[in-house]
């Protein structure tokens, strides 16, 4: 029809709107950016990238871009730390050791801040002859009806008006998300009342004694009594001195007279010069969405979700929104997915936002709270020295406990009543609802390196009429299959199981041992 400008419409081309639209656009659909700046704002933000959302990198075709534009050489390390008191108190451990579970994913994590991540992504989807980028409008309203949707955008620094047409329109236009408004759909919001600052700035005493200090950081949590749970964090941006501060502050704060010079002094528990560059605030709170579409309109990345920077869960969450919705966009629109595949983007990417925010970040705010409220080195330097180990440990299980998945969504087969949350346990077998883990195969591949852009079966160890099974009903039902054999032996036996149904999202849809209802399996995990 030619009254739509694309098939997908996307307001919003921060990282997950150009994440969302090279994942499109490499499947072929015709998609639209709307976006607001010319040129990614320089804020240092988002910056921690797990392994997760390095293979969203891989798969589309901007992982060596990504390594190559990371701001902190890699012989200098990207670990992190949390101290108590100040950052010189001699009390700290180690902190989101991602390297922990790196053996389940297949690519390794990486730290850059996203200005320099939404370079690369602006690069890739300028590649891609599916994508337009509009740059230099904004979103001012929407409209749907049956067909799509139509989004009215104004010229960011001009008195243009122009409307633009989609099949579906996603927002990704932030946490004030003008689309999401329009379209009707609601938030619960969690508000911890904190006024919180960013500060941006330059301190060569500090790098010298930070890196010489902690060589191999680059980002240092301080749980200090004082602030009842909530953080100082400093995190590193690059090889020039410069540094950025998130931390709670008085309301007044914003109208001039604090010294936060001083306050960084504090943190660290040392005085050195201080170079400004930035000065910013934010309302710690938590937001999610109530729904994540609306008919013909999506919401994604802080669009439905946000909360505040602790842990490095939001920018990696927004890209697990764009892979999922992705690829059912794509399928709806090919002609092979079925009537519930849309409303399925809702049902697993909200649950597994709501429990991160819970289960995570949230608990880890009411854990810390609760430990400077009990321990205090100065009034039992034992008791504390032991919780403090203890709570060395808890970061490690913490890392291994991260684990977003779909073990009870309605396309995959799974566990009844499981529901879909970040809570789990990392683990090589290849079960229904999460990721899978990456193996050698007999050729000297990684599985990684043979999954396709569509599904992909899995036949280890297999007689032809199972795999047979597979390729005749995904023909019949014009689900793009890509079929992998390969014995069963060696690393092939973590995934105790013959055949695996993989997603396009590399989560697993199925796995088993027989054939005997490909069809209904197919068809299940499509949205039917």
């Amino acid at each position: 029809m030619t009254d739509f400008d694309a098939d997908v419409v996307i307001a919003g081309g921060g990282p997950v709107g150009m994440g969302l639209a090279i994942e499109l656009g490499q499947r072929g659909v015709r998609t639209l950016v709307i976006e607001k700046y010319a040129k990614p704002q320089a804020i240092p933000k988002g910056q921690n990238l797990t392994q997760r959302s390095m293979e969203h990198f891989h798969f589309w075709g901007a992982e060596p871009q990504l390594r190559a534009a990371r701001t902190i050489p890699a012989a200098y390390g990207i670990g992190g730390l949390t101290a108590y008191g100040s950052l010189l108190s001699g009390q700290h451990y180690d902190w989101l050791q991602r390297q922990l579970v790196r053996q389940y994913y297949y690519t390794a994590n990486e730290r850059l801040p996203q200005y320099a991540t939404e370079q690369v992504l602006r690069e890739r989807a300028a590649e891609l002859p599916a994508v337009e980028l509009r740059y230099g409008w904004v979103a001012e309203a929407v409209a749907q009806d049956a067909a799509g949707a139509e989004l009215v955008i104004a010229e960011h620094q001009g008195s243009g008006y122009a409307r633009v047409r989609g099949r579906y329109l996603v927002a990704c236009d932030g946490s004030r998300s003008v689309i999401r408004e329009g379209a009707g759909i609601t938030q619960t919001l969690a508000d911890h009342d904190k006024l919180m600052v960013l500060l941006v700035f330059r301190s060569k005493a500090l790098s010298r004694l930070l890196l010489e200090r902690f060589p191999g950081k680059s980002f240092y949590n301080v749980l200090h009594p004082s602030l009842k749970g909530y953080w100082l964090f400093f995190g590193r941006v690059g090889l020039d001195d410069d540094w950025f501060f998130h931390a709670p502050v008085p309301r007044e704060a914003q109208n001039g007279g604090f010294d936060f010079a001083a306050y960084l002094h504090f943190a660290v528990g040392a005085t050195f010069d201080v170079i400004f560059e930035h000065i910013g605030f934010w309302d710690l709170r938590f937001a999610i969405a109530d729904r994540y579409r609306v008919g013909r309109v999506f919401v994604a990345g802080d669009a439905a979700h946000s909360h505040p920077p602790y842990g490095g869960y939001g920018i990696n969450t927004g890209f697990e929104d764009a892979r999922n919705l992705g690829w059912k966009l794509a399928a709806v629109l090919q002609g092979w997915g079925g009537p519930m595949l849309l409303e399925n983007y809702h049902e697993e990417r909200h649950g597994v936002f709501a429990s991160t925010a819970h289960d995570f970040i949230e608990k880890s705010i009411n854990e810390d709270r609760a430990f400077l409220e009990r321990y205090d080195p100065a009034q039992d330097a034992a008791a504390f020295a032991s919780a403090w180990a203890a709570r060395g440990q808890g970061a490690v299980l913490e890392v291994n406990a991260f684990e977003p998945n779909y073990r009870g969504s309605s396309t995959v087969w799974g566990v009844v009543g499981a529901g879909c949350n970040a809570l789990g346990g990392h683990t090589l077998k290849a079960e229904a609802g999460r990721h899978l883990a990456p193996q050698p195969l007999g050729d000297g591949r990684n599985v990684y390196a043979a999954l396709g852009a569509g599904f992909t079966l899995l036949a280890f160890g297999q007689q032809d009429a199972a795999v047979a099974s597979f390729a005749e009903h995904a023909a019949a039902l014009q689900i793009p299959l890509r079929i992998v054999r390969a014995n069963r032996d060696g690393e092939r036996e973590n995934y105790q199981a013959g055949l695996i149904l993989v997603r396009p999202d590399q989560f697993v849809a199925w796995a088993g041992d027989s054939a005997e209802d490909a069809g209904i399996i197919l068809k299940r995990s499509v949205g039917y």
